[in-house]
């Protein structure tokens, strides 16, 4: 039987959280009198905060800018969320932001996609301090709603180095380059000084997931009115199971022990210019379970399994090691009215693969059933190097001001796939005995291996023109040359028109992102799971000899059209109200195709003579159109001798593939190109409504919070579906979570805070596991299936003195 879940008709109460604070009335003068004096911004954020990422030119206040930015205060959110890394922080606080722990999908296990407005990973553009952040090594394959896709891995990013971020909910591929289909999403680092430090620890309420977390931020004047902030942080969680009853799987979160390192640097040379830096390290290994291989009595003895080793059956462990390292310098200097910033940015992600409690079949079958049970698996490695120049100025005398900016950049990629040790991959006792390689994850061969890199150039100019004070008008363009693929040219329109307390926005604009190297060249062959059956499957690379002779077509770069129409509504320094519309048009969508098989009978003989079940490939098979809605309303005022936020945010999103464009030579396959389990995978990668409405309330020496978060139905791809497309998807009914949290200030420097996230322990509805991308009762969607989180956290603060 199925347990019980909270209904999701919870909108009553998510209005009402918000509007609380309006019915709390204004104090007395004798409240105000006795008020003790409010605590400080840090812990109250303001409205009016300015922002960077949507202007080259200005800083405005994230009411008056042309086009949808967020501001979340990360110090405030981290110290009332249970949520102890950056993705997981930002899937409950912001809309249209989603990011979901895999399970049963490889390396997906170890790096969490994030994603904007139900897009891909590759759509969003991730800055730090404003300067492009690298994306991960990884290219996400199976057992995940982002396959096909890469992205930026921001659990490499400790959240107590973090300040502010901002989210551009807007198309930028004309300001910022590639990537920026969906947004931007802008990580400002901390620049105080003093000392902060961290002691967080919890667990789900089943007993297991237990983290850890223990991290220390400290911030030191350097040179004349210049600070150097360094941070570091160790983060460990245990794995959870939420297999079924007589399942023999571990199915969950992968087990993980993140070590990071960030530091950011401003120092001002003088009153004409300023050197700053930051960059980090971060070093996480993970464990996660991979598919069950069955015992004694089972087919897979001698194929897959040794009954002289594992005569029970056994759960492969794949294990990863990831090193990510990056490094950012650069100076601005006034020349005259101009501002000059020059700078270059360097990153990589390096992933290898430990595969252990596992055996090679073939080994076992040739040394009387006994094998090596670790083995090293090869892995990959992502590097890029970008070098900026920018000019900028503000012209006052020029109508109601004038913002101009240009800009160059050059920026080189490289891409390395390095073999396993032999025994990962190969195969020693011939056709008819045990399968080649290590069983969960066979090793990366040396045919696989590729030493790729590409390079790119572009220009840019931003014009912003404040034609009136109630009038904005915004243009930019931007060009870039890449060595592999060509040349694109982009713009963006964008308006601000003021009447009185309410501001109109909106923007028009063209953008691209350019195929990864990964997707170019990934090549792999690997086990997959098809409705339960293991199958070896080749992922070749796009412009291989066996893409070419199926007749796959090489990658193109995506393109985009973005408009977007809202308003903002500021009746009072306390009140803030933001609606904003908008629709994507994405054209050549670069995503895996399905599995062609060896039972095809134009190209299953190609497959047949690579030893392989099926091969699948990297191409632009789709054209998508994205449209949604944005609500976001906060109030806050004085209340019961403190002060009481209420927040409401709202996303709505819908996705719908328009077009499949297959490939000539593959006419009439288009349901193995891009069939329809493919095709609810991406119309439903995200909720079409997702939501979260929060009430915090603060006094000098507690503050207390509650958060409802929503999330709409999704609906999935079945693996029956390859047989009948016509059958429905799996259903996933809204689910409404809860989270608490109270924090008392002990001393003027310790402050405990206690709370718990899915308190009512809610979880998705379940589904037939033989359906399910990871075999398991639910997929990774909404919030997942972890259930109830409870933590506590300890946080100390030494000013400088």
């Amino acid at each position: 039987m199925s347990r019980a879940h909270p209904r999701s008709g919870t909108g009553r109460g998510l209005v009402l959280l918000c509007v609380l604070p309006l019915l709390a009335g204004a104090p007395t003068r004798a409240q105000e009198a006795a008020e003790p004096e409010r605590e400080s911004p840090a812990e109250i954020p303001s409205f009016g905060d300015t922002i960077s990422v949507a202007s080259r030119s200005a800083e405005r206040s994230r009411t008056d800018t042309p086009v949808p930015v967020d501001v979340l205060p990360i110090a405030q959110l981290a110290t009332t969320s249970g949520q102890l890394d950056l993705g997981q922080l930002l899937l409950y606080a912001a809309p249209s932001f989603n990011s979901n722990r895999q399970s049963g999908s490889d390396g997906s296990d170890h790096v969490d996609a994030a994603t904007l407005r139900g897009l891909g990973p590759d759509q969003v553009l991730v800055l730090v301090n404003g300067k492009r952040r690298h994306t991960s090594s990884l290219v996400y394959l199976f057992g995940t709603r982002a396959r096909g896709n890469v992205g930026t891995d921001l659990n490499t990013i400790p959240v107590a180095a973090i300040d502010r971020i901002e989210i551009l909910r807007d198309g930028a591929a004309a300001q910022y380059g590639s990537d920026a289909i969906a947004g931007v999403i802008n990580i400002l680092l901390k620049k105080g000084t003093g000392l902060d430090a961290v002691l967080s620890g919890g667990g789900y309420a089943a007993g297991d997931g237990e983290t850890g977390q223990v991290a220390v931020n400290y911030g030191a004047e350097v040179g004349k009115g210049g600070t150097l902030n360094v941070t570091g942080e160790l983060l460990t969680r245990e794995r959870t199971d939420r297999s079924g009853p007589g399942e023999p799987r571990v199915i969950g979160d992968a087990e993980t022990e993140n070590a990071t390192f960030f530091f950011n640097l401003d120092l001002p040379l003088g009153s004409q210019g300023s050197l700053y830096g930051h960059g980090g390290l971060n070093r996480r290994e993970g464990a996660a379970g991979a598919w069950y291989r069955g015992g004694i009595g089972s087919d897979d003895i001698p194929s897959r399994n040794s009954a002289a080793m594992y005569p029970e059956g056994f759960v492969p462990t794949i294990g990863t090691d990831i090193e990510d390292a990056s490094a950012a310098l650069g100076f601005v200097l006034l020349l005259g009215d101009w501002s000059l910033d020059l700078s270059s940015t360097w990153g990589t992600n390096r992933m290898e693969y430990r595969i252990r409690d596992t055996l090679n079949a073939s080994i076992a079958t040739l040394n009387e059933g006994v094998s090596p049970t670790h083995f090293d698996a090869g892995g990959f490695e992502f590097t890029q190097q970008t070098t900026n120049l920018d000019l900028s100025r503000f012209r006052t005398d020029w109508l109601h001001g004038v913002g101009l900016a240009a800009g160059l950049e050059h920026r080189r990629e490289t891409y390395d796939i390095f073999a396993g040790e032999p025994g990962s991959w190969g195969d020693f006792d011939g056709p008819g005995g045990g399968n080649a390689g290590s069983q969960g994850f066979p090793g990366f061969q040396p045919v696989d291996e590729v030493d790729a890199g590409r390079d790119s150039v572009a220009a840019y100019v931003d014009v912003e023109l404040q034609a009136t004070r109630r009038f904005l008008f915004t243009v930019a363009l931007r060009g870039e040359h890449y060595s592999d693929f060509g040349d694109t040219l982009d713009g963006k329109l964008s308006f601000g028109y003021a009447l009185g307390e309410v501001h109109l926005r909106g923007s028009a604009s063209t953008g691209f992102r350019a195929p990864s190297l990964h997707q170019r060249y990934f090549s792999s062959t690997f086990t997959d799971f098809i409705a339960g059956e293991a199958a070896d499957v080749k992922l070749a690379p796009n412009g291989s000899r066996l893409a070419r002779l199926v007749g796959i077509p090489e990658l193109e770069e995506e393109t985009s059209e973005n408009l977007s129409l809202g308003l903002t509504w500021v009746p009072s320094a306390d009140v803030e109200l933001t609606v904003d519309a908008y629709r994507i048009d994405i054209d050549d969508r670069i995503v895996l195709t399905g599995g062609f098989t060896v039972d095809d009978p134009d190209i299953g003989e190609l497959i047949a003579a690579e030893n392989l079940a099926e091969a699948r490939f990297f191409t632009n098979a789709i054209d998508t159109r994205t449209a949604g809605v944005d609500l976001t309303l906060a109030h806050r005022r004085s209340a019961w001798r403190g002060v009481l936020s209420g927040s409401l945010a709202l996303n709505y999103n819908e996705t719908e593939v328009r077009r499949v464009n297959t490939a000539p030579g593959l006419a009439g396959k288009e349901e193995v190109y891009f069939n329809q389990r493919e095709r609810l995978f991406v119309e439903g990668s995200a909720p079409e409504l997702k939501g979260s409405a929060g009430l915090d309330f603060h006094r000098p020496r507690w503050h207390a919070g509650v958060r409802l978060n929503y999330f709409g139905e999704v609906i999935s791809g079945i693996w029956s579906q390859l047989d009948d497309p016509t059958l429905p998807g799996q259903r996933y009914a809204s689910r409404t979570t809860v989270d608490l949290s109270v924090g008392r200030r002990l001393s003027d420097r310790l402050e405990l805070v206690v709370g718990g996230a899915n308190v009512f322990d809610v979880q998705p509805t379940e589904q037939d596991p033989n359906e399910t991308e990871n075999g398991a009762r639910w997929e990774n969607v909404q919030m997942g299936f972890n259930g109830a989180f409870y933590f506590a956290r300890l946080k100390v603060r030494v000013p400088r003195a």
